[in-house]
């Protein structure tokens, strides 16, 4: 999990460090068409689950919303650091906790969920706010914008935890509905391009490197090792152990692209990935309290 967490980190800065030679947008619909591919073909070859008919309406949806969080992901790539979105890309928990508290009866929020969420929120409103009255760059504005998308993309992201979970793709094998998110944003994105004129690739050595590794790594192995997590080991812990995700976003950009780290973003940060915590852990954090109750 701790592997899938550095990937995951690493990937907003592999599709940053090539953007002067391919649109963000285009490096997703590229990837995501390959890892579609990838993912039938070994289906078809090592699967043996039958994929569940009747969820073509839900898996739409679904794609839809995949493919909008890496629209936004994409858009906001170019007015925001990595750093960034790494971060504020996990608010996705915090949307996707909402939503089955509205559509899921036996997922209702908790006190503890509902505290974790205020002070989430609280992180984003302090980042901006501090942000605004902190920064002096004529890219401020550029910079606000790319982080908004970046929580855009974290409620497209949690609404499609809610659609699968509340839908027939709950009982669908994993790797339909991988392929129906992949597809989609194959479709979505690269018609995107095509309407922008931002379809063009510029093919260096870079850009064979890092596509290969979001298409390959990312996109395909990655996801679907994620899936096959879900199945053995806890999804409360697993979900605990992805918030090393942004972590390792935050270093990877300094490391490799030298993205500077402003009071305003560590503070809004910490109080989202703090809130974001609570919500996904709040089990954990019981049996925690529960062990220092005994002791």
């Amino acid at each position: 999990m701790t592997v899938l967490c550095a990937v995951w980190g690493f990937q907003q800065v592999a599709i940053k460090a090539i953007a002067a030679d391919v649109a963000p947008v285009m490096q997703i619909a590229v990837r995501s068409g390959i890892a579609a591919v990838l993912v039938l073909a070994a289906d078809r070859l090592f699967g043996s689950a039958r994929w569940l008919r009747g969820s073509s309406v839900a898996g739409l949806v679904a794609g839809a919303l995949f493919a909008a969080e890496f629209l936004f992901v994409a858009e906001g790539l170019t007015r925001t650091t990595a750093a960034h979105m790494a971060v504020f890309l996990y608010t996705a928990p915090l949307f996707a906790a909402l939503g089955l508290h509205a559509f899921a009866p036996g997922e209702r929020l908790s006190p503890l969920q509902w505290c974790g969420i205020v002070i989430a929120f609280a992180g984003i409103t302090a980042t901006f706010l501090l942000h605004g009255g902190t920064s002096n760059s004529p890219n401020a504005d550029s910079s606000l914008l790319g982080d908004l998308m970046g929580i855009c993309g974290g409620a497209a992201w949690g609404f499609t935890t809610v659609v699968v979970r509340t839908s027939t793709l709950s009982q669908a094998p994993a790797a339909q509905t991988l392929f129906y998110q992949l597809a989609a944003a194959f479709v979505v994105l690269l018609a995107v391009a095509l309407a922008n004129g931002q379809a063009s690739v510029t093919w260096t050595t870079p850009v064979w490197m890092s596509l290969g590794f979001q298409a390959i790594i990312v996109s395909f192995a990655s996801y679907l090792t994620w899936f096959i997590l879900l199945r053995r080991y806890l999804a409360a812990r697993l979900g605990v152990l992805s918030f090393l995700t942004p972590l390792f976003g935050v270093a990877f950009g300094h490391v490799f692209l030298n993205e500077p780290v402003d009071m305003s973003f560590a503070v809004g940060a910490i109080l989202v990935l703090g809130g974001a915590f609570i919500v996904n852990g709040e089990s954990l954090l019981h049996s925690l309290f529960r062990k220092v109750e005994g002791v």
